[in-house]
């Protein structure tokens, strides 16, 4: 053991996180990684750089074209056109961005719940631990999904709502992650010598446990990341997500779903959209829990 620069006692069981660049390092050995990193990197571009990317920005933010209604792909329009002549390349390339905002702020703020309540409830045994389980069970009880719609349902519908609803059916995940480390870490050598030593607890939380909790709630969130973006999608195709005009895949899915066999490339292209980013994030999680995980020789 040794003491660091600002007095808190260290030792060997405390796994500080891989540095970047032996996270990239490892990431470019694995072919599936680099394929989901490269995914992932695109779709971020892609939202940020939308108004530059788009062929047609004017009908990616919602304006009309009557006059060039449900064209087939082309290499005037190269995925067609919707029911309202709008360029559905230039709205899927939109649609990123509130898919990635949705992402984001569905896994930060279920991270910002759930973490803290799972460090208190493992760290604290008792009735405090106890009942903050309980509380993470009942939520725990309802269907994802079906619980987001309901709180959406009434909300009201709209792309922040449905972000909202998303992120109370998706905190108890992290609180009981965060629970799990946090009872393998509660008497580790290193947390007990803190203690011993005088360290306060909201300290030995957030510098020891928290820490080595890093990790896997990195992953996890990573992985949620593409399912939150599936969900988005569904509650948008019901109607209790983004409102039109905005470009959103859910809904550009839903507007095409009545003349698929007719007009195919209008719920196609949003739909293959969501399966890539979802994919890609997923395969990005996968990567990562091997790179992170401390028994991996990476």
């Amino acid at each position: 053991m040794s003491v660091g620069a600002e007095g808190i006692l260290l030792a060997p069981e405390a796994v500080a996180p891989p540095r970047r660049g032996r996270v990239l390092r490892a990431l470019r050995r694995d072919p599936l990684g680099v394929v989901g990193l490269s995914i992932c990197g695109i779709f971020v571009l892609t939202a940020l750089l939308a108004p530059l990317l788009a062929p047609y920005p004017a009908q990616g933010r919602g304006e009309t074209d009557v006059a060039a209604r449900e064209l087939p792909p082309s290499l005037t329009h190269l995925f067609g056109t919707d029911h309202l002549g709008r360029d559905v390349l230039s709205r899927v390339i939109y649609g990123a961005r509130p898919a990635l905002v949705a992402a984001l702020a569905v896994v930060g703020i279920a991270v910002l719940i759930g973490v803290p309540l799972g460090l208190v409830a493992g760290y604290r045994a008792g009735r405090l631990g106890e009942l903050l389980m309980r509380i993470t069970d009942l939520f725990l009880s309802f269907p994802p999904l079906l619980l987001a719609m309901v709180i959406a349902a009434l909300l009201g519908p709209s792309l922040f709502h449905a972000a909202l609803a998303l992120a109370v059916s998706w905190w108890p995940w992290y609180a009981r992650l965060a629970r799990s480390v946090t009872q393998s870490l509660r008497q580790a050598p290193f947390v007990d010598a803190a203690r011993v030593i005088g360290v306060r607890e909201p300290v030995i939380l957030v510098r020891h446990v928290l820490r080595n909790a890093i990790t896997p709630i990195l992953v996890q969130a990573t992985i949620d990341g593409g399912t939150v973006i599936l969900a988005m999608g569904s509650l948008s195709f019901l109607g209790l997500g983004a409102q039109p005009p905005t470009a959103d895949w859910g809904l550009m899915v839903s507007d095409g779903r009545t003349t698929v066999l007719t007009e195919w490339w209008i719920a196609t292209f949003p739909g293959l959209a969501i399966f890539v980013v979802a994919l890609g994030l997923n395969l990005l999680g996968d990567a990562l829990r091997d790179v992170l995980d401390p028994r991996s020789g990476s």
